[in-house]
């Protein structure tokens, strides 16, 4: 499925999710950024703990990624008013906006937003991807999700925030669990690379005189995957801008995205230095070169060279969940897996990024992941069984309850 952020498809989603929680006995408030809290009342007054996730895909996306938190959570309060259940604490569910990055450049910018580590004018600036040139805020007002409440951890407190999420990696599926209990995730950066070249007709630039702005991005995007796995880091090119785009025209000029992630921040750390340094290589003409110059003599060629710069999206930290959000999804899984749960769970970190990276800076946080075909996520084939949605569900639930209970122990003095 496609439902880009802040589309009319957003915006139809947006509309079920307000009327579906509002039938649930929650209120709900839209923040500056459009992001949806759903929240149901407790015994006392508080800060809620929230779950949840995004409602948005990539262009070509699953129908789990995001969504299953969302339904999940909703799905949480039918069953907590199904049976009557009343929490000391009020609970909710939140829709995060645009945390794929997919339209508007920045993964995860709104929650980012609200812990108030992205300020909300560079959010606001983003334009969309593919050349339409409309802002986020500009989207925003045209879907009425321009919210009149700050988006803000100081104006919209939580008490905590769990996660239910695909894996999007093979590790469950390949090993027989079922519950992935999450305790942290990797840190990562994103970038975009801008190779100056200069453009010339094909025909009649032999390759001596060619500043082949392609040729050096093909080559940079080939070192990064080197160099990440000379780190046991991951790099990942996933688009590319090629200007002036001819078939017959020498490139003049070349954007690629870069994005890079490892287990810390040092060795996310390494791998940029080391490519910043063999960028600059590449691009003075000492990179791969190609072989033979139209003359036969099977020698690299060097060409004119190119300039390169480098643009920093995003930088995100690796993460550490808090102990007691953590033990509270374990004690879930125990509960809802019995005797097995040791063998049908696995302490994971997130290769992928989440809003809980950013609620984890302002709330105690942890997640939990159920396992997906073929660990094949950001794909059309993206799929994870009935039977694994609800073991989620039913873990994500209990870690609400047994967190709810924790925190009215602390706050009356008997834990």
């Amino acid at each position: 499925m496609s439902r880009l952020a802040l589309t009319p498809s957003d915006k139809r989603v947006r509309d079920w999710f307000i009327e579906t929680t509002s039938s649930l006995n929650c209120t709900t408030q839209i923040d500056a950024m459009g992001n949806i809290f759903a929240i149901r009342p407790g015994l006392r007054d508080g800060p809620p703990t929230i779950v949840g996730s995004h409602l948005d895909t990539q262009p070509t996306g699953g129908r789990y990624d995001g969504i299953l938190g969302v339904m999940a959570g909703v799905e949480t309060l039918r069953v907590l008013n199904e049976n009557w259940v009343e929490t000391e604490f009020p609970v909710g569910v939140v829709d995060w906006t645009n945390e794929e990055g997919a339209r508007f450049p920045v993964s995860m910018v709104s929650s980012g937003v609200w812990a108030g580590g992205i300020p909300i004018e560079k959010a606001y600036e983003l334009r969309e991807v593919g050349g339409g040139g409309r802002t986020m805020r500009e989207e925003l007002e045209k879907i009425g999700y321009l919210g009149s409440m700050e988006a803000s951890w100081e104006r919209m407190k939580l008490a905590a925030y769990f996660e239910l999420h695909i894996e999007q990696g093979p590790i469950l599926e390949t090993s027989s669990k079922k519950i992935g209990i999450v305790e942290g995730v990797q840190a990562y950066r994103w970038y975009t690379i801008t190779v100056h070249g200069r453009a010339a007709h094909s025909g009649t630039t032999d390759f001596n005189n060619r500043s082949d702005a392609m040729l050096a991005a093909a080559q940079m995007i080939v070192a990064s995957r080197a160099a990440a796995g000379a780190n046991r880091c991951l790099a990942t090119t996933g688009i590319v801008e090629v200007e002036p785009g001819s078939t017959n025209t020498v490139p003049g000029c070349v954007r690629f995205s870069l994005d890079v992630r490892g287990s810390d921040d040092e060795a996310v750390e390494r791998v940029e230095e080391r490519l910043r340094r063999e960028f600059e290589e590449i691009g003075a003409g000492n990179g791969l070169g190609i072989r033979g110059s139209g003359g036969g003599t099977g020698e690299s060629v060097r060409g004119k060279g190119c300039t390169v710069e480098w643009k920093e999206d995003t930088r995100n930290t690796a993460v550490r969940f808090h102990p007691d959000c953590v033990r509270c999804v374990e004690e879930s899984a125990r509960g809802v897996l019995g005797d097995r749960w040791e063998q049908l769970t696995e302490r994971m970190i997130s290769g992928a990024g989440h809003d809980s990276v950013y609620t984890s800076r302002r709330c105690p946080t942890s997640m939990v992941f159920v396992p997906c075909r073929d660990g094949v996520s950001h794909n059309p084939e993206e799929y994870c069984k009935s039977e694994d949605c609800e073991i989620g569900a039913q873990v994500l639930l209990g870690a609400v309850l047994r967190y709810d209970r924790l925190r009215a122990g602390r706050e009356t003095g008997l834990s």
